[in-house]
């Protein structure tokens, strides 16, 4: 690519709310110039603006705005734009039909059947991009070896790129397409995306379409198999429907962006930046690629720029902005995922794992039960923070201005308005004084609980420690993703380097890098404009990929060196068509390999590992991958095949600039502008405040003192220190802890910071748990919960939040203790699953290590582990029968074992347990015994991670201090239930004049399940009593005490409405009342498998009903497994969820007690002798009301073999029940269609042997509606907010935490 000596080169960030601006001279001289996005007034076009002014200033010409402006002077333009994201983020893209291959209509409504948040009722999904959908009558099927299926010879057999054979079963009907397509085009829709199922790797019908689309005069055609030609139906659905959806707005864009320049541009190389961090030319950047174009700037830019100076230490970027902060990490290489979720639409794509959290400068402050909590909330641009004049809330900016790290005197005068304000310091602190009050007068009303317990919590809070504690809040609650980034990969947080950009960031870069354990941040001279500086620092990027069904080894090499060569040649001369020289050009090989068997895939390069005799060409990735697995894992399997599931190559023209431009090398004093109070964990200090631009070279500033620039406010906080580089970047150097001693009393500001540091303990347990483990329900599906316990077993904290855990470990737990008292000693780990002992069902084992110290002799804390076993034996594969009626039919019973005996781990006795089931009659000891063994070992190893960091804990804090804060923690989750308890019982008096409620609701058997709820106002307590429930029935659908404990839980979060701490306080106000004997309580030989799963929403349905919180939502998980003695699958299927007072129920969702993802169609049928013959909403399944509840999902399975099929399900006679006059949804439906034409009702529960050509059909249950229907046509009004309002977090931090609350 061409030098452009003696030309002004220019790289600009366009971003929501300021252009940033970086231009080289032409005599080498840099520039960089920050401008507002949007100011009609004044200009069309920012970036155009920007490049006019620099243009000229610097010639000293006149260059006027009506005027397209002369390029002959522009070397090249590089971009970032937020075009993309802010057109996902409002749904202003262009209008988008979707055409997909019949029975699959509803496919991306459903998406995984997971939902965003676990306890919201009102179950907010962002809408699909697309406004019609067209079913196409085309099908095509992969073959498989040994299927039996009684069918006529398939029209076509075809071979896709993978290799794979498929069938065409049904042939594309072009004639009906283009009916359709011509009906779309007359009501106004020119923009298609085109999904047909299996067309990642046989694209013919796809190309068919487009091509017939195309000549009908759709302006955009974007086809699933061009845009992203990987396996799984539904992200490959919505990253097409992105792309259809977001490029016709991007080329308006560029059109509009071109026009302001002569000849637009034609002349002048136009670079874009991609979500991968790599640039492409303008005429090739589109929807799918452009989403994270503005973020990824700055990952390259502190990439580059802090990775080599800092002698090639990985490096954690922090961009903290105005709503929400990005966290990445660099190590030599940028660190990319391929599938990842942006404002509710999750794209397949290569793109740069950065991690948004909903934490930032506008993050709104509040006082909630006890507690100081920060965000998610946001002041957004308008009104902005209260120190904008605006009329806006306190936020995180507002608590900075309060302590004196904001300056007001150094900022434009912008606010207001007028906008021709200064900040305004006098509403910030009004604002805190009347926080500070409130804050102050509940803990004098609360004096009186807090010294019951023998402490008190002190003198009241002043304005400044008020403030101080929302910082250290907002800066745990930051802190978390940065652990879980670093420690997810196998990674030292603490041996990284703390990157600082953004304009928020410097302020709170010394306490995040300490709280760390981070000894360096390094803060870049255009740390403000990083984005646009790292759009000129990167390279253009050209990549291709194809999807392979190969297997990694000898044979297969020939085979894949020509494919590799293939998509090689292809990189090449593209990069050589741009302008590229050999020698500016590279290419780097990837293979997405897993294990045979697993869905865990890693996208693995080659570097450093050279081919062999036993690798293919492009080089050893055998070793790659292995050694890759055992960083991130923890082990390998040497045994296990290697499958490749994708081929890619990523090829680099080098063409970022090297910046030499050095600042003034001076060597004197650095001189402050001024001294002001600031007020710190100490007090109120003396702070000297230095301008960037004044300081020399290798100077030293000793903290506290305040560093400011144009576009930047830098914080150096006591003990610690700054210097510049000679390139004119700041490095600080960050002094440990300097630990201030904490008392046993009270202090508000330190109870959320424990709250934050007990949630972490459980979060890194879980990592290590998923890392260590081997099978695919722990490793993958994430079925799996961490916790901590204080001494009488209570509950302390517990992550992640699976619905079916909540509060059921702390029964186990407090079981151990009155089961084995001072038995336990150090090195002894216990295993349980009985129900009697605090199970919810025997696949779900959970592992409980003692915490001890030295000074002590009984446990100190305990830390606990629940994992979900594969196989543990019993009736049936997979040890969850629908026919059991006894617990020895379900599996090993385990009720206080000795899992690990003084260090050892008991290998010999816990196998011949596992073993044990195959004593009694068609039972079997476990199937998995190797998994079980590993997975066991796992959740040992994570409990000694979780006992190593509560013993940090305690040496940092003292026991007496840690055991304070793990009761006040618990008292505060209790102060949030009293609160909601009594303002439900003044509500409920006021209406009707009792504090009793009562509701009953029904099995499909007829057991009754009834409660009564008698509430004490002035306590906020309540008994909740469930006298008069059925007794324990002849079947599996028994509940142990432990299952309607954590639906109570689960019931209460919900109720409460906001976050708290899901912990024993919870349930402190409640009396529980549960009749011995009943199915809510059955005896130990009880079968209780379907209690997990049914009954436990059946309880959820009661509570629910009782307070009248909301219509019932379809009850039910509708358990479908399937297998033979090759093959074993398992599923849950989603429903219709309930309305409510003010909203609609969703269709398609899973509801309350389960959240579980769902298999991709197309992996379902690459890996299952089925086919998937129909997946959609049932319409009409959702009860009528003034908002109707969501309608349930029709489900229908075509099987190739012969298989046993087990169904255990509920609400199929009892339908879920509607509120306040609304109707009752539909029961759910189990049909069986025989191959020979006969038509069954299987009934609830069943296990029946299928033949080949039999089809099961499922007809999910809907949601109850909500109020009488005359309203119906009047659809309820609701405020359209920004995606990112709802939706804020992105990265692979947010997508674990999700796919972990969706099992």
């Amino acid at each position: 690519m061409a030098e452009t000596k003696g030309k002004f080169d220019f790289a600009i960030d366009r971003g929501g709310t300021f252009t940033d601006v970086f231009a080289r001279l032409p005599d080498g001289r840099e520039r960089v110039l920050k401008l507002l996005s949007r100011d009609p007034q004044n200009y069309k076009d920012a970036p155009t603006e920007g490049i006019r002014r620099v243009l000229e200033e610097e010639t000293g010409r006149a260059f006027p705005r009506e005027k397209p402006v002369d390029t002959s002077l522009i070397g090249w333009i590089r971009m970032g734009t937020t075009v993309a994201t802010n057109a996902l983020l409002e749904r202003e893209g262009e209008r988008t039909a979707l055409l997909v291959t019949l029975g699959f209509k509803d496919l991306l409504h459903i998406g995984t059947q997971a939902r965003p948040k676990l306890f919201d009722l009102e179950v907010v999904v962002p809408e699909v991009l697309y406004e019609e959908v067209i079913e196409v009558d085309e099908r095509v099927v992969l073959r498989q070896d040994g299927c039996q299926l009684p069918r006529k010879d398939p029209k076509r057999v075809v071979t896709g790129s993978t290799g794979d054979s498929l069938e065409v079963w049904r042939e594309l009907d072009l004639e009906r397409v283009e009916k359709d397509l011509k009906g779309v085009l007359s009501r106004g829709i020119t923009s298609l995306a085109v999904l047909l199922l299996h067309s990642y790797t046989w694209s013919d019908h796809e190309k068919a379409v487009g091509a017939l689309a195309r000549r009908l005069g759709f302006t955009q055609v974007s086809l699933s198999s061009e845009v992203m030609p990987m396996v799984r139906a539904v992200p490959r659905g919505y990253t097409v429907c992105a792309d259809a959806y977001l490029t016709p707005k991007i080329h308006q864009y560029l059109k509009g962006f071109t026009s302001g320049f002569k000849g637009c541009l034609k002349d002048v190389d136009v670079l874009f930046m991609q979500s991968d961090g790599g640039l492409t030319p303008m005429e090739q950047f589109c929807g799918s690629r452009a989403v994270l174009s503005g973020p990824a700037g700055g990952v390259v830019g502190y990439a580059i720029t802090s990775y080599s100076q800092m002698e090639e230490k990985p490096v954690i970027g922090f961009d903290m902005g105005g709503t929400s902060t990005d966290v990445s990490r660099y190590a030599g290489q940028y660190e990319h995922v391929f599938e990842a979720t942006t404002a509710g639409v999750t794209l397949q794509a290569p793109q740069l794992d950065i991690n948004t959290v909903a934490a930032g400068g506008g993050s709104r402050l509040f006082f909630r039960s006890g507690m100081f909590v920060v965000g998610p909330e946001s002041a957004g641009a308008h009104p902005g923070p209260a120190c904008y004049r605006k009329g806006g809330p306190l936020t995180v900016t507002d608590a900075n201005l309060a302590l004196g790290r904001l300056l007001p005197s150094f900022f434009p005068k912008i606010f207001g308005p007028g906008e021709n304000e200064p900040l305004s310091s006098e509403e910030t602190m009004k604002h805190f004084h009347r926080l500070s009050r409130d804050i102050n007068l509940f803990l004098s009303s609360n004096q009186s609980q807090v010294s019951a317990n023998g402490v008190n919590s002190g003198s009241e809070m002043s304005v400044e420690e008020v403030a101080m504690g929302f910082i250290r809040v907002a800066n745990e609650a930051m802190c978390r993703p940065i652990r879980a980034l670093t420690q997810a990969k196998g990674h030292d947080t603490a041996q990284h380097v703390l990157a600082c950009f953004g304009g928020a960031g410097g302020q709170h870069a010394c306490a995040i890098a300490r709280a760390l354990g981070m000894k360096t941040v390094f803060i870049h001279k255009y740390s403000g404009v990083l984005s646009a500086y790292g759009l000129a620092l990167a390279d253009v990027v050209e990549e291709v990929q194809e999807p392979c069904s190969l297997q990694y080894e000898q044979h297969s090499f020939a085979d894949l060196d020509r494919r590799v060569e293939r998509l090689s040649k292809r990189c090449q001369d593209t990069l050589y068509a741009r302008g590229f020289t050999s020698s500016q050009t590279t290419t780097e090989v990837f293979l997405h390999l897993r294990y045979k068997g697993t869905d865990c895939a890693l996208m693995v390069t080659a570097a450093g590992h050279r081919a062999n005799a036993q690798s293919c060409v492009a080089g050893d990735f055998r070793g790659a991958f292995t050694k890759r697995y055992l960083k991130e894992f923890g082990f390998t399997i040497p045994d296990r095949p290697i499958m490749v599931d994708d081929i890619r190559v990523r090829g680099c023209g080098k063409s970022g600039i090297k910046s030499v431009y050095k600042t003034k090398m001076g060597r004197g004093q650095a001189k402050p502008v001024t001294m002001i109070k600031c007020y710190f964990e100490e007090g109120y200090l003396d702070t000297s405040v230095y301008l960037w631009e004044e300081l020399p070279c290798a100077h030293s500033i000793q903290g506290p003192a305040i560093i400011i620039d144009k576009n930047s406010t830098i914080l150096v906080e006591p003990c610690c220190e700054a210097r510049l580089t000679e390139g004119g970047d700041v490095c600080m150097t960050v002094s440990s802890d300097p630990h201030c001693a904490l008392g046993t009393e009270l202090n508000t500001v330190q109870l959320s910071i424990f709250s934050h540091r007990f949630m972490s303990i459980a979060e890194q347990m879980g990592r290590v748990l998923q890392r260590t483990s081997i099978s695919t329900n722990i490793k993958e599906r994430l079925d799996f919960s961490c916790a901590v316990f204080g001494p009488d077993g209570g509950l302390v904290s517990n992550a992640p939040h699976i619905p079916v855990h909540l509060g059921a470990m702390q029964e186990t737990v407090q079981y151990q203790i009155r089961s084995s008292g001072n038995k336990l000693k150090e090195g002894d780990v216990i295993l349980s699953n009985h129900p009697c002992a605090g199970g919810s069902h025997l696949p779900d084992l959970t592992v409980i290590t003692p915490v001890f110290r030295k000074e002590v002799s009984s446990p100190v804390f305990f830390v606990a582990s629940r994992g979900h076993h594969a196989d543990i034996g019993g009736i049936t594969p997979g040890s969850m029968p629908p026919h059991s009626t006894s617990l020895q039919q379900e599996g090993a019973v385990f009720t206080s074992f000795k899992l690990v005996t003084g260090g050892v781990f008991q290998e010999e006795a816990v196998t011949e347990a596992l073993m044990a089931p195959a004593q009694y009659p068609d039972s079997s000891g476990t199937r998995n015994l190797h998994d079980n063994l590993s997975d066991l070992r796992a959740q040992v190893a994570a409990n000694r991670r979780g006992s190593q960091l509560v013993g940090e804990l305690i040496d940092s804090y003292g026991l007496a201090v840690v055991q304070a804060y793990m009761g006040y923690i618990q008292s505060n989750a209790e102060l949030a239930v009293r609160d909601m308890l009594k303002d439900f019982a003044r509500r409920r008096r006021q209406q009707t004049g009792s504090l009793e409620v009562e509701s009953e609701d029904f099995m499909d058997d007829g057991t009754a399940i009834r409660l009564r709820v008698q509430i004490n106002e002035e306590e906020g307590s309540a008994v909740f009593d469930f006298t008069g429930t059925g007794t324990e029935v002849w079947g599996n659908c028994n509940a142990p005490r432990a299952i309607t404990l954590s639906a109570l839980i689960y019931c209460l979060r919900c109720m409460v409405g906001q976050d708290i701490p899901l912990n024993q306080g919870c349930l402190a106000p409640i009396k529980v009342v549960i009749p011995p004997g009943s199915i809510l309580q059955p005896s130990q030989n009880a079968a209780v498998v379907g209690g997990n799963v049914l009954t436990s929403q059946r309880v959820v349905d009661v509570i629910f009903r009782a307070f009248e919180v909301c219509s019932a939502s379809q009850g039910c998980m509708n358990n479908i497994s399937f297998g033979s003695e090759s093959v074993g699958y398992y599923e849950t299927v989603a429903g219709g969820a309930g309305a409510g007072p003010g909203w609609t129920g969703r269709s398609g969702v899973h509801s309350h007690m389960t959240n579980t993802r769902i298999t991709d169609p197309e992996i379902l049928e690459k890996r299952y002798p089925v086919v998937l013959e129909q997946f959609s909403l049932r319409p009409g399944s959702g009860g009528a009301g003034k908002y109707c509840g969501g309608d349930g999902v029709m489900r229908k399975l075509l099987f190739r073999n012969k298989v046993v099929l087990s169904v255990l399900t509920e609400r199929r006679s009892t339908r879920p029940y509607g509120l306040q006059g609304g109707e009752d949804g539909a029961a759910g439906l189990n049909l069986l269609h025989r191959a020979d034409g006969r038509v069954l009702n299987l009934g609830a529960k069943t296990s029946i042997s299928l033949q080949p050509g039999d089809m099961f059909c499922l007809y999910t249950p809907g949601g109850g509606g909500y109020g009488r229907e005359e309203d119906t046509n009047r659809k309820p009004q609701t405020k359209r907010r920004r995606l990112n309002e709802s939706f804020p977090e992105r990265g692979s931090v947010f997508e674990y935490r999700m796919a972990q609350e969706g099992v």
